[in-house]
């Protein structure tokens, strides 16, 4: 098979992976998606290296994980760590350039405040922040020029906070038509950045990279009626994990809870929201459905790889929590994986433990160039083309705050789940007898041997990474006798 010249890349923002078809939802409509997973492969065991928006986008970018390229929380929140990646800090887009491609990115950047994609090489209008931004004078000219409506909403729905007052837009009625939305825009933009690329390869054979970033669906769901009462509230099963009580978990997520205010929100409306998460989910679903016919009318398939995942997932009201945070549920973790490579086998599945950063190197691999510059991840193409590479038998995942420092690791197994949380209790959970993440078994002496050997396991990974959480392992669990000094200093060596 011939190395794919171009590529087309999705990316949403907070998605959760049991909402579309190709994953087992029988309710929700997104065609294009399951048509994508139709015609390549599914990665049933896709998770982000960080469940929060600009550290798991920068690893996208670098191919490294957050503790290497040190942008750890969202500029937003920021508690006082990096804000921008150091200059000259490697990005796979140095390599495609140098090899010729066009790049474009439309949509959500949100890896930094002062260097922008355009710094990275990729055209398109610089589209900051974690949400949609809505007076931004690219999308205003996009109103003008095809006499739509300007933003507006109603009917905003909020909790209330623990110190009484009203908590956090989760959804909101807007009052313009599809053609109006944002995502509407960007599949635009996308589709004319698209057209300027398939002239250029006509006429000079330049590949191209273009990257759709969605900030959808990201809560607050603000949607046109259509889309925010697509689907009945009624015939909606609230996640089992609403029975989460909290017990033997670390006390963040019970305040985390509050800060969301889910108990202060009817059934009802949670109902609701995920109904109305649906319909931004379908919403998205049609605007890259859009671009890939467009690519499709233009010829260009045949030579196109195809990508989509998300930086991370959604609560919903899962556990008792909306957005992310610090909790390595499933819900956040895991997102969706689709990869369509030309001559590929189709509607293949893989259970293989995958991640976002394999995504870079599959970029690499696919450009024709080296995939092992993504340190922290492996090319796909390999399982992409049918064939049956040894693979990873465990995937580790960090987090580093958001509002507040809170530093977590997670290991995750073909089964089981570690998580290590240095301020509270540890977690232990059994993905295959617990699969919504209820029960903590970390002091279930049944599991203790399963426990320290996940525990040893994680400590070497991020021993052999250079990760430096490895030290406050070394002396608090069973993964070995010490063989270095632990004060890192001379006290404790030899004197001949």
């Amino acid at each position: 098979m011939s190395t794919p010249n171009n590529i087309l890349f999705f990316l949403t923002d907070q998605h959760r992976v049991d909402t579309l078809g190709c994953y087992g939802n029988t309710t929700v409509r997104t065609p294009n998606l399951d048509a994508l997973a139709a015609s390549g492969t599914t990665f049933d065991r896709f998770y982000t290296p960080t469940a929060i928006c600009t550290p798991a986008r920068a690893s996208l970018l670098t191919g490294q994980a957050p503790f290497r390229h040190r942008l750890l929380a969202n500029y937003e929140r920021n508690v006082g760590y990096l804000e921008d990646l150091d200059d000259g800090h490697y990005a796979f887009t140095d390599d495609l350039q140098q090899a010729g491609y066009q790049l474009g990115l439309i949509g959500k950047w949100h890896v930094g405040t002062h260097r922008t994609a355009a710094d990275f090489g990729f055209d398109g209008p610089d589209l900051p922040g974690w949400h949609n931004p809505v007076d931004h004078p690219d999308y205003l000219r996009y109103l003008e020029e095809n006499d739509l409506p300007g933003y507006r909403i109603s009917d905003e729905v909020r909790g209330t906070f623990p110190n009484g007052q009203p908590g956090n837009l989760l959804a909101a009625r807007l009052h313009q038509p599809v053609e109006a939305t944002f995502e509407y825009y960007l599949a635009e933009r996308s589709i004319e950045l698209l057209r300027r690329y398939a002239a250029e390869r006509e006429s000079s054979g330049s590949p191209f990279f273009l990257a759709t970033h969605f900030f959808g669906p990201h809560l607050p769901y603000v949607l046109p009626s259509e889309y925010l009462e697509m689907y009945d509230p009624a015939r909606i099963e609230l996640p089992a994990s609403v029975a989460e009580t909290f017990e033997n978990k670390p006390s963040v997520q019970r305040n985390y809870s509050a800060h969301w205010t889910y108990d202060t929100l009817s059934e009802e409306t949670s109902r609701w929201l995920i109904a109305a998460y649906w319909g931004y989910v379908t919403l998205v679903d049609e605007q890259i459905g859009r671009v890939l016919r467009a690519a499709e009318d233009l010829g260009l398939m045949d030579s196109t790889a195809v990508f989509f995942s998300a930086d991370h997932g959604e609560f919903t009201g899962a556990h008792r929590l909306h957005d992310k945070g610090p909790a390595m549920y499933e819900d956040i973790y895991r997102t969706p994986g689709l990869l369509r490579i030309p001559g590929g086998p189709s509607g293949q599945r893989s259970g293989e433990l995958t991640h976002l950063i394999d995504f870079t190197a599959t970029i690499l691999d696919l450009a024709g160039l080296e995939p092992a510059h993504a340190v922290d991840g492996s090319s796909l193409a390999p399982i992409a083309r049918g064939e049956d590479p040894q693979w990873r038998a465990d995937l580790v995942a960090e987090f580093h705050g958001h509002h507040f420092p809170y530093p977590q690791r997670m290991l995750v197994t073909e089964r089981y789940k570690l998580v290590v949380n240095p301020e509270s209790v540890n977690e232990l959970y059994d993905l295959h007898t617990d699969p919504n993440e209820l029960t903590n078994r970390y002091d279930d002496a049944s599991l203790r041997d399963v426990r320290d050997a996940l525990l040893a396991r994680l400590y070497r990974q991020l021993r052999d990474r250079g990760d430096n959480f490895f030290h406050w392992m070394t002396s608090m669990y069973p993964v070995g006798a010490k063989d270095y000094d632990t004060s890192l200093s001379s006290f404790e060596k030899d004197v001949p």
